[in-house]
């Protein structure tokens, strides 16, 4: 199923809405410069260090499986047998000195009416910590991670799925939010109402709305605002 409503304004369209679902990082807040080279640092010393290659071509192998798997881990698992086990206790957490408390933001989805659960290719634990930083503790019923995905992330459909059954989610009456825009074709086809937070990030250049992407925003917190504000006033 195909909708096309990017332009719609953001407070409309909502009012069927029963669960909202949210990408995390870069969605929620912003993927700074200094943080996107920590990450890459952080990965490709990983990468070197698993496969016994040098800086080059680590960082050669680790955008390949990004742009391919929609996560580096997934490839380095189908390609090189990694067990996830091994990369979540060599890699230390992110220095999250660049995600600061958003209060506005928090204060907006918490008025949001229904259940927010959050979707990310990340794990629990880095998710809870970048939450904490934010301010958006309690926020959400459910953190759905790539270990529940079952190691599988987006885009691949099939975690979509399983987190409809996983958390008992109507497709039909969800939204789902997003700064990547092929993470959100397969919660179209499924029934979702898609929303794209296009930023300026290095995988959002080039890349036009298609008809899977319902809504195109790139003020996360004034979108909010406009909803739920719409929401408990109409």
């Amino acid at each position: 199923m195909q909708k096309h409503s990017p332009a719609a304004a953001p407070d409309a369209g909502f009012d069927h809405v029963e669960c909202w679902v949210f990408d995390l990082d870069n969605t929620l807040y912003p993927v700074t410069r200094k943080l996107l080279e920590h990450i890459d640092l952080h990965m490709g010393a990983f990468v070197a260090r698993f496969l016994g290659v040098d800086a080059e071509e680590a960082r050669r192998i680790q955008k390949l499986y990004f742009s391919r798997y929609g996560l580096t881990l997934r490839g380095l698992m189908l390609h090189h047998n990694l067990d996830p086990a091994r990369y979540f206790e060599e890699m230390t957490p992110m220095d999250l000195n660049e995600v600061h408390p958003n209060p506005e933001l928090a204060a907006a989805i918490a008025r949001l009416p229904g259940r927010r659960v959050i979707y990310t290719n990340s794990s629990v634990r880095h998710s809870s910590l970048v939450l904490e930083r934010l301010g958006m503790q309690g926020l959400f019923e459910a953190i759905y991670d790539i270990e529940a995905a079952e190691w599988v992330p987006k885009p691949a459909i099939e975690s979509y799925r399983r987190l409809c059954e996983r958390h008992d989610i109507d497709p039909e009456r969800s939204v789902m939010v997003d700064d990547i825009a092929r993470n959100l074709e397969p919660a179209a086809a499924l029934g979702m109402t898609t929303v794209w937070i296009k930023t300026g990030a290095e995988w959002a250049r080039d890349v036009a709305p298609e008809p899977h992407i319902d809504h195109v925003i790139d003020d996360i917190r004034g979108w909010v605002d406009a909803v739920s504000g719409g929401l408990s006033t109409g």
